[in-house]
């Protein structure tokens, strides 16, 4: 059901779309309401700790896409400040903290970054705002801080929330910093000035933020005299109990430089079948009826992969551009057994070296005019152990150098074969890659 509200029409089913995704762990009486008769000014804490969103922000973000969709106004909210202190929040101790001109480096990027997922340039009402609340602390003295603040919070109040009580516990070994008991009261008084300065009556954030989300709304209603609402959505999981966003080089990160849009797409093509259903939920635009149709079709041929692959398809083409997926998806294509020598010569340099990355590597002088191909595989490189290894497989037909069957032990390598003039891709029976790569001069 749709709502007119001047120039922007509100969608009164938003909540009832997020408990269909799954998006709503705990929310304050009333916020369901209050979506549904009004706009809504909302916002959501980015922590920029780093010049770049990794996937783990990716729910945040499109919790504030989804809001905007449906007519009311997103604030991402840059913690400058609170990211000077670090958040106890599932934490089990202090973060290291960052100088200003690496918060404000860290702000542009992610800034650049949110652009993809929120209009910050429309005319309409809804228009996305971006703040950073080092902008209002900076200039704070900790004695007006506790005395217009800390005096209309209690310590047991404080001593209270989840997040204090196990970083307490006895199970915690470094205990808890003054600067981190605090973070609950300066998360607080960054809604408490969002409310005052934007009229943002609705805080979101994970289940885990609950305890500080509902600390600004009680300093709305003891210094404001207002009402304000949390909503928070659950910590997202892997089916397996992994970690959500997490490869065996860390982080999956929405920059290119820090994770290739190859990679990036590889996640998301390699989910689970359980967790390709609730990432196309939680992570992508699709309407109901199409992630319904799409999990129908999966589960008559799971073998085909179709939810994986449009989850792939969608994020890649959100977070990078459609170029990036399709070349992603040629290369994924190579690697897996397709392609020809012509599409391998195709591929963009650092594409083709992010999907080789982890095979065994050999590097050789200059190419001459011609080689021996035996020389090269069993002599110069250790594709194969001995010359009499290799002509045997060569001759059976096992060998391949950049997609193309050798076609027999007498064959020269030209030095036109090279890709680029660099590298040979060496494919030994199925599922053996090598690269042998020329020598930088």
């Amino acid at each position: 059901m749709l709502l007119q509200m001047g120039k922007v029409t509100i969608d009164k089913n938003l909540v009832e779309e997020l408990r269909w995704r799954g998006m709503i762990h705990d929310m304050m009486p009333g916020t369901e309401e209050m979506l549904g008769k009004e706009q809504v000014t909302a916002y959501v804490g980015i922590d920029p700790t780093a010049d770049s969103l990794h996937i783990g922000h990716l729910v945040g973000v499109m919790m504030l896409k989804r809001l905007q969709h449906a007519g009311h106004r997103p604030i991402a909210l840059v913690g400058g400040a609170t990211g000077m202190i670090g958040d106890p929040s599932g934490k089990s101790q202090e973060r290291n903290l960052l100088d200003e001109p690496t918060l404000r480096q860290n702000q542009e990027a992610l800034r650049k970054q949110i652009s993809k997922f929120l209009d910050f340039e429309t005319k309409a009402p809804n228009c996305a705002l971006m703040v950073n609340n080092y902008d209002w602390m900076k200039d704070y003295s900790f004695l007006g801080f506790i005395r217009d603040i800390g005096k209309h919070i209690t310590v047991n109040y404080m001593m209270a929330k989840d997040s204090v009580k196990k970083r307490l516990g006895s199970d915690s070994k470094s205990g808890m910093s003054f600067t981190e008991f605090t973070y609950q009261l300066v998360q607080g008084y960054d809604f408490q000035v969002l409310y005052r300065e934007h009229r943002c009556k609705l805080q979101m954030g994970g289940s885990d933020q609950w305890g500080n989300i509902v600390t600004g709304t009680e300093l709305i209603r003891r210094i404001e005299q207002g009402e304000a609402f949390a909503l928070t959505w659950p910590l997202i999981t892997k089916s397996d109990g992994g970690k959500f966003g997490k490869t065996e080089e860390g982080n999956v990160w929405l920059d290119p430089a820090r994770t290739a849009p190859y990679k990036f797409y590889q996640f998301w093509l390699n989910v689970s079948d359980e967790d390709a259903e609730k990432y196309l939920k939680i992570f992508t635009m699709l309407k109901r009826e199409e992630i319904e149709a799409l999990s129908a079709s999966h589960a008559e041929a799971p073998h085909n992969r179709l939810m994986q692959k449009k989850l792939a398809e969608e994020l890649t083409v959100m977070v990078h551009s459609r170029e990036e997926y399709n070349m992603a998806q040629e290369a994924s294509g190579i690697l897996f057994g397709q392609g020809t020598t012509e599409s391998l010569k195709k591929i963009r340099e650092d594409v083709f070296l992010s999907v080789f990355e982890g095979v065994p590597q050999f590097e050789i002088p200059a190419p001459a005019e011609e080689r021996d191909v035996l020389e090269l595989l069993a002599v110069d490189t250790a594709v194969f152990s001995s010359k009499g290894e290799a002509r045997r497989m060569i001759s059976g037909g096992g060998v391949s150098i950049n997609k193309q069957k050798l076609s027999g032990p007498d064959q020269r390598i030209r030095s036109d074969d090279f890709i680029n003039h660099k590298y040979l891709l060496v494919q030994k029976g199925k599922k053996n890659y090598f690269l042998i790569r020329v020598k930088k001069q």
